[in-house]
């Protein structure tokens, strides 16, 4: 068997990366991630450093703003996976050119985890985060560097344990509101697959300069069908809302003001104190927006986004057709959990 490829993940300890982490040790390739020595010293993460530890992960001290220790990082391995968060999406710019300065890298993955951002109909603060990635990845072919963009659609975690409801805990057992008319067809992935389909792809010539959309057949679901599901499973009907478009955007534009508002307040408030770090402090670790997360769910729910087109192989392929011997996890076995 030959070697497998040395990984270094940026963003490994946030929510997406600690999935990959764990997939790509498992898998036996040697795995590096690149941790801030703010988060090293965190409380909150020292459960999730010590995980790595004791699974042979190697820690690299390190961030995106120290170029040379970026660089040396990047020397030590072979592909390089960005697990970062929505605030350091633009700063992915600065690992494509230590990736080209360091000549030795075979593969990038920016973060992308999500709708494939070339071909969307998004509005509002997603569109303005698609178009973020966007930039990275005519960077990422402008430098010529070889790329994989993993589109693995939405993740399970966030959206089946309340049939993508807003303000509940538990899948609803009275009443749904649906974006739209609910026939637009989504993709729901389990994290732990997403990243095993993700280090699949590693060391597979067929997704180099390729998108791979995680569309496996059995999580493929408009929101009608995903309701239809739940109901069965619960025995019983559920009282259906059905939101316009029109609605869904005016919705949007009432929650972007809303969070206007907000970030406005708390600037001045940080200013008066003359501690604006705390305010961009504030910012990085706040939760999505709910203007944000609405937006997306436009795209989703609404515009079907994520199912509207063929996948040609000139740029893209399957991850469940190139990987059938991967068992995943359907949406039908993840609902049963709540049942």
């Amino acid at each position: 068997m030959a070697e497998r490829s040395k990984i270094l993940i940026i963003g490994g300890t946030g929510y997406t990366g600690k999935f990959i982490v764990e997939a790509s040790a498992n898998a036996g390739h040697p795995t590096f991630v690149l941790v801030r020595e703010s988060t090293l010293s965190d409380p909150s993460k020292s459960s999730v450093i010590d995980c790595f530890k004791k699974a042979g992960v190697n820690i690299i001290t390190g961030d995106l703003h120290d170029n040379e220790r970026l660089i040396t990082a990047i020397k030590q391995v072979d592909v390089v996976i960005s697990a970062v968060g929505l605030s350091q999406l633009a700063d992915q710019v600065k690992i494509v050119a230590a990736i080209k300065e360091a000549g030795n890298i075979k593969k990038f993955y920016p973060s992308e985890f999500g709708n494939d951002v070339d071909r969307s109909h998004a509005v509002g603060p997603a569109k303005t985060l698609f178009a973020t990635k966007a930039q990275v990845r005519r960077a990422i072919e402008a430098e010529n560097i070889p790329y994989t963009y993993i589109h693995s659609n939405c993740f399970a975690g966030y959206l089946l344990p309340t049939l993508a409801q807003s303000g509940v805990t538990a899948p609803p057992r009275d009443k749904v509101v649906s974006l739209g008319d609910g026939n637009a067809k989504a993709v729901f992935n389990e994290e732990h697959d997403i990243a095993t389909y993700t280090i699949k792809t590693v060391d597979d010539p067929r997704t180099v300069n390729k998108s791979v959309y995680i569309n496996p057949p059995g999580n493929i679901y408009s929101f009608n069908e995903l309701v239809s599901l739940w109901e069965k499973k619960i025995g019983k009907t559920l009282e259906k809302v059905y939101l316009s478009e029109d609605q869904v955007l005016k919705n949007i534009e009432g929650k972007l003001d809303e969070y206007y508002n907000k970030i406005s307040y708390f600037f001045s408030f940080f200013l008066t104190l003359n501690v604006y770090k705390l305010f961009v402090l504030y910012l990085a670790e706040s939760p999505f927006p709910d203007s944000l997360i609405m937006s997306i769910s436009h795209t989703v729910f609404v515009k079907g986004d994520q199912t509207n087109f063929e996948i040609e192989p000139s740029f893209g392929v399957e991850a469940s057709e190139l990987y059938p011997d991967v068992k995943y996890t359907t949406v039908d076995e993840y609902l049963s959990r709540f049942v």
